[in-house]
């Protein structure tokens, strides 16, 4: 078979299936046009009852979704606000999102949620990318970020609030509370109990560092003792407050006195850990911990800790967010919610 002018069959390609609904097929199925669907899109007001139900009733048959950024681009609202926290595995985190996301949601809001860590790197990568849909808020954990994430949230010219820490000068608004203070409100709660000897066991975040700090600081100026640390780079788990505790006893002969731990986590760790090894809790060693998580009643001994609402944060933000989005100027951009201590039987 000669096949030398034989010219390879060129096959068309089938057309895409997946191109998906369009607001003219909505149309024609409502025997309108597709402006108007549009219209009744945008602003339902500006069409019939009658239209407005054949419309939403072609919707429902095709499962035809409006496009929200088009929509955006048109109304200047896209009716989504971003949230960014370290680890939306964190119960503290988690809490506050939770009241957060139901208050907006209420208001016809959603939420984009995306974890960034510890790293400020990666929350300027996370922020760039949130920005770039075009959100009507931002939601950020703590108030400390690189330069050009300032750069970037300053420039979207949208609402942004801060949370989890506390600053007289925000970007926008900030809700939170001084955790330099609550460190100090734990040493002088030690120094009032007559412990004179003292240690912490924290995790890598940024912010239980600085209690951290604070706490150790301020026991030694009450009490001229210096504190025993014991710091970790990665997450509180109960694991590692039980590390903790074990290298407190082993390595600085740490048998009396008080630990304050980042988290409540942590503090359950040192807890196990201090009781397996014969210690009396809190007669020979005393445990604080941080956040008052919905555990920390609960377990045996039950952990005396520093309280922060945490709905109340996320109540308070998108409150906020709502009162700028209606027009009205917000009172107070840096609204401090404060802490407690929580007096339970670890210490």
């Amino acid at each position: 078979m000669d096949g030398g002018d034989t010219k390879p069959t060129k096959r068309k390609p089938a057309r895409s299936a997946s191109r998906g609904v369009t607001m003219e097929a909505v149309g024609r199925m409502a025997g309108v046009s597709q402006v108007t669907v549009s219209r009744a899109l945008s602003d339902p007001s500006k069409v019939s009852a009658a239209t407005l139900r054949k419309i939403n009733e072609a919707i429902a048959a095709t499962g035809f979704v409006p496009n929200a950024i088009a929509g955006a681009l048109a109304s200047s609202r896209s009716k989504l606000i971003t949230a960014l926290v370290p680890s939306i595995t964190n119960i503290v985190y988690a809490a506050m999102i939770r009241a957060f996301s139901q208050r907006m949601r209420e208001a016809g809001y959603q939420i984009l949620l995306s974890e960034t860590g510890f790293d400020p790197a990666e929350e300027e990568r996370t922020i760039a990318t949130h920005l770039s849909r075009r959100p009507d808020a931002i939601l950020l954990t703590g108030i400390h970020h690189s330069p050009q994430a300032r750069r970037m949230l300053l420039a979207s010219g949208i609402p942004v609030v801060e949370v989890w820490d506390f600053t007289d000068s925000p970007i926008d608004i900030c809700i939170g509370f001084r955790h330099v203070e609550t460190g100090r409100a734990a040493a002088e709660f030690a120094v009032e109990r007559g412990d004179t000897a003292a240690a912490t066991i924290s995790a890598g975040d940024e912010r239980a560092r600085r209690r951290k700090a604070a706490f150790s600081e301020h026991f030694t100026r009450l009490t001229g003792t210096p504190v025993a640390e014991i710091d970790f780079d990665e997450m509180a788990t109960v694991a590692r407050g039980r590390k903790g505790m074990a290298r407190l006893i082993d390595d600085h002969g740490f048998t009396s006195g008080i630990v304050f731990c980042s988290s409540d986590v942590l503090a359950h760790g040192a807890i196990i850990e201090a009781t397996k090894r014969g210690f009396a809790i809190p007669g020979d060693i005393a445990v604080i911990g941080f956040g008052d998580q919905e555990f920390a009643g609960d377990v045996e001994p039950p952990i005396t800790t520093i309280k922060v609402d945490l709905e109340a944060f996320g109540r308070t933000a998108a409150d906020a967010l709502l009162r700028r989005f209606e027009g009205s100027s917000t009172p107070d951009t840096a609204i401090d919610l404060g802490f407690e201590i929580i007096r339970r039987q670890s210490a």
